[in-house]
């Protein structure tokens, strides 16, 4: 009897179970069950898994506090995503979790949802997708909330959600119309009022428009209940304020920010105070209490994590204060404490290279613009600023390691025996306390390590055991190795002292010198032997005169470069004077002088006019003496002027007067020296070379055009050409021209010498008129080969065989009757003939025939 009352009341039970899984009943227990389930099973685990999400999305965000923070800590990328590939897996959960809640607990019936959980699933669904940044989708979901669920009491969330998401989407004056009917028209709770403002202040920022982002931020920190977001609306605040030119307004917001202290992030509260200190002046009244407020902020233990900006605004501190020297420490130990943050290294560097650059120290200033450029983003106003300041600063680090290098070696040949011999030895003395201070750190460090080690739990433990079995111990020995030997290969004689020593940087990890780089690929005899340096010395007179010669002209250029494109007239004057003073050679002097008057005659000094004279007197027949006494000489329309003279010259070498155009480029070179004009005259000149007598003479102008005006874009330029064009031209091998071969272009090439030029001419008319008779679409020129020989050819051959035709038939047609020497060849091995004038190098591979 018990047992069938309880099988009564167990299938009772479960009918009535199997009953309230049904969507389609709309009962009092079919509604609390999907409602429960959904509630309480899947998006209990979907919000889980959407806050794991965001945290994780907060965890890796990184703020960029030199811009205006974004009102929502949120990585937007600019592209628009449809999917979830490759997205945060807990956003996939989250909206996988809400998307079952829906199709398994939803009980649309006639057209009414009575699951009242559904609408925070698609709650769920919106919110997963928007923090994947897949806006549309999102949208799709508040929208549905808002048209389907009009009595759920999520729908002002559901609201703010979509306007931010319409924000997101490039619409915030739609998100901006939608939230002031949803101010007007609903009653909303204190945080949802608060989310209200913040996404109006957002789009308020988007549009530029400041002081209503002020406003709306404002309501939003009082009417928020969130600490983090209180701290982080006021610091945006006061961003704005500094924005729009209000410091004081702008400190009174972040003094709120400080206020919070430990309620909201410890960032925020930092970067208030150094926007704080960065808004206020400085004066003598108040530079101690300044000084004194960044050294709390820098000794206080809990600011460690933010050393590398505390480190950066001590260094603006000092270098306001002119105290230089501590301004540069402060700047490396920014450096060094920065957490991969790229925008403040880069400020750093850009710091340290404008300080090096005012200096006039324009080597070390590269070397930092370099460093500057590697952290900023590329193709950005400020990149391309920082690449065209570099790329001038190229040819100053060149043309100063030139005159370095020819300093050091000119003044050591000139001092008498006893004193070279004295100062190698003083040199090796210094390298000799350098690496014994390098040993005795190593040594003491490795010291160290071994006592802590020793010191520590696992050193008492394995003390006594044999050192190959405890690792800890081994570890220690590698390191002491490595700082010994450096990095070796397993090979014998590896103690050898001529090997390659390469160190570790603990810094960066990469390979650095072991000691000075002018001696780290000497054997340790080499390094400390007086006599090895002495013999490196040059003794031959010419290599003397030629390294005077080359340190002339770097200090030239140099000159041009400070004066014309830094502006440094000061730095611009010292080189070219030391041009003058060092017995420079013809072409450089008139031009050192006619830039130094300039020079002089800007900044107003009395030297202007004795050198003004100095040329009128000393260098009467040139140019410049010319343009001294009659500035009119100068003027474009002037058909003297050297701009006229070369657009001249350019027409005869489109003429193909390649002689005539070297001969009067050499003469306009000498004569127009040190005018920027010239390095057109040296290209123009380097392609007639090239033109009339082959490879090897145009590369060796080509050179001499990259190597002497590298800072030119005719420098430029040549330097690409000898870099990309010459190694395609060099090819001297002729291709086969056996049988027809077809999709091909071949030419007749009728040689004449260059005194039957009239002969020449005449047979190119006879041919003009032959092609014209014939209804051929080919092209004839006349084409200079080298000083003595030219051609005239019929291009544009389809095939070998239509070549040989033309030529056959234009020489037995009784119209045309021409019998001159000719010879068929291929474009290609017709190129290689021109390029490297090697004519009878083609005849005997190519036209004789093979036994």
């Amino acid at each position: 009897m018990k047992l069938r009352k309880t099988l009564i009341i167990a299938i009772v039970l479960g009918g009535l179970l199997f009953s309230s899984c049904s969507t389609k009943k709309d009962k009092f227990i079919n509604r609390n069950w999907h409602a429960l389930n959904t509630k309480y099973n899947t998006l209990y685990n979907g919000n889980i898994a959407f806050e794991q999400g965001r945290e994780e999305l907060n965890a890796n965000y990184r703020d960029d506090y030199w811009e205006i923070l974004p009102v929502e800590r949120l990585e937007v990328t600019d592209e628009v995503k449809l999917d979830s590939e490759n997205n945060n897996p807990n956003f996939i959960i989250a909206e996988e979790k809400a998307t079952k809640a829906i199709q398994k607990h939803s009980m649309d019936i006639k057209d009414e949802e009575r699951n009242p959980q559904t609408d925070e699933a698609f709650l769920l669904l919106g919110k997963s997708r928007y923090f994947d940044q897949r806006y549309i989708p999102a949208l799709e979901s508040f929208n549905y909330i808002l048209r389907k669920y009009v009595q759920s009491d999520k729908l002002n969330e559901a609201t703010i959600w979509r306007e931010k998401t319409n924000m997101r989407l490039d619409n915030p004056e739609v998100a901006i119309k939608n939230l002031k009917r949803l101010f007007k028209y609903e009653s909303l709770k204190d945080q949802e009022y608060a989310d209200a403002n913040a996404v109006l202040a957002q789009c308020y920022i988007n549009l530029n428009a400041p002081d209503t982002a002020i406003q709306k931020l404002k309501i939003a920190q009082a009417y928020t209940k969130k600490n983090p977001e209180k701290g982080r609306y006021l610091f945006i605040i006061g961003q704005l304020y500094d924005q729009l030119g209000h410091k004081d307004s702008a400190n009174y917001a972040f003094d709120k920010v400080i206020a919070l202290n430990r309620k909201s992030p410890r960032v925020y509260m930092i970067n208030a105070h150094l926007q704080k200190i960065r808004n206020t002046q400085i004066t003598d009244a108040n530079q101690e209490e300044l000084l004194e407020y960044l050294t709390d902020l820098e000794e206080n233990r809990e600011n460690r994590p933010f050393l590398d900006k505390i480190y950066r605004e001590v260094a603006q501190f000092h270098l306001a204060n002119k105290t230089d020297s501590l301004a540069l420490v402060y700047y490396n130990k920014s450096l060094r404490a920065t957490q991969g943050e790229r925008k403040l290294n880069a400020l750093n560097y850009q710091s340290l290279a404008d300080y090096y650059f005012d200096q006039d120290e324009y080597k070390t200033a590269g070397a930092y613009y370099d460093s500057t450029l590697i952290n900023l983003v590329e193709n950005t106003r400020k990149h391309r600023d920082i690449k065209k300041k570099l790329d001038n600063l190229e040819d100053v680090i060149k043309y100063e390691d030139i005159v370095q290098y020819t300093d050091s070696v000119i003044t050591v040949y000139q001092m008498p025996e006893a004193e070279r011999k004295a100062y190698f030895e003083d040199y090796i003395a210094e390298l000799k306390r350098i690496a014994e201070e390098e040993e005795a750190k190593k040594q003491a460090k490795a010291e160290a390590g071994f006592a802590t080690f020793a010191n520590s739990k696992g050193g008492k433990e394995n003390k006594g055991k044999f050192y190959f079995y405890n690792i800890t111990s081994l570890g220690y020995g590698k390191n002491d190795f490595r700082t010994r030997w450096g990095e070796r290969t397993l090979e014998d004689d590896w103690r050898w002292s001529n090997k390659s020593r390469t160190l570790l940087s603990e810094a960066t990890g990469e390979q650095v010198a072991g000691n000075d780089p002018s001696t780290q690929n000497l054997t340790e005899d080499q390094k400390y032997s007086v006599d090895y340096y002495l013999n490196q010395i040059p003794t031959d007179v010419s290599v003397i005169d030629s390294l005077w010669t080359e340190r002339n002209f770097a200090n030239y250029q140099l000159g041009l470069i400070y004066k014309e494109k830094f502006k440094d007239n000061l730095l611009a004057a010292a080189k070219l004077e030391r041009v003058l003073a060092s017995n420079p050679e013809e072409r450089l002097i008139l031009p050192s002088k006619y830039n130094l008057y300039k020079i002089y005659e800007e900044s107003g000094s009395p030297l202007a006019q004795n050198m003004k004279q100095d040329i009128i007197t000393n260098h009467s027949d040139t140019r410049y003496a010319e343009i001294l006494l009659n500035p009119q000489a100068v003027l474009e329309g002037n058909t003297d002027s050297p701009d006229a003279r070369y657009a001249a010259l350019f027409k005869m070498y489109e003429q193909q007067e390649y002689l005539q155009v070297i001969t009067l480029s050499e003469e306009y070179i000498n004569k127009f020296t040190g005018d920027p004009i010239v390095p057109k005259f040296e290209m123009l000149k380097a392609n007639a070379i090239g033109r009339l007598q082959g490879f090897e003479p145009f590369k060796e102008a080509l050179n001499y055009v990259a190597l002497t005006y590298p800072n030119n874009p005719e420098g430029k330029k040549a330097e690409q050409m000898v870099e990309e064009q010459l190694p395609k031209l060099e090819n001297k091998e002729f291709s086969p021209e056996t049988g027809s071969v077809g999709a091909s272009n071949w030419k007749v090439v009728f040689p004449f010498k260059i005194r039957d030029d009239e002969k020449a001419l005449h047979l190119k008319k006879r041919l003009e008129d032959a092609i014209t008779d014939l209804h051929y679409n080919n092209v004839i020129s006349k084409d200079i080969y080298n000083l003595e020989d030219e051609f005239v050819v019929v291009h544009g051959f389809k095939s070998k065989d239509f070549a040989l035709g033309f030529a056959e038939l234009i020489k037995n047609n009784k119209d045309y009757r021409i019998k001159d020497e000719n010879f068929v060849v291929l474009s290609e091995n017709y190129k290689i003939v021109q390029v490297h004038k090697n004519l009878e190098s083609y005849k005997e591979h190519i036209l004789t025939p093979k036994p």
